[in-house]
């Protein structure tokens, strides 16, 4: 699964810890909110991929539909 702008920081680190720190670099509050809504646009490619390159995850380990 790719950790994806839709999601809210709360539900990522409830699946993957190991991003807390990441969000926490980022000054991300663990919130239910989605990370579109909270992150400005410029960072938050660079934040998607440390998260996912954190967790090993990227499109090409994922199929279409989870």
């Amino acid at each position: 699964m790719v950790i994806q702008s839709n999601m809210s920081p709360k539900a990522i680190v409830e699946v993957w810890e190991i991003t807390a720190p990441i969000l926490a670099e980022f000054n991300v509050p663990l919130t239910n909110k989605s990370l579109e809504s909270i992150v400005e646009s410029e960072i938050l490619p660079k934040l998607l991929n440390k998260l996912n390159a954190a967790v090993e995850s990227s499109t090409a380990t994922c199929v279409e539909g989870g």
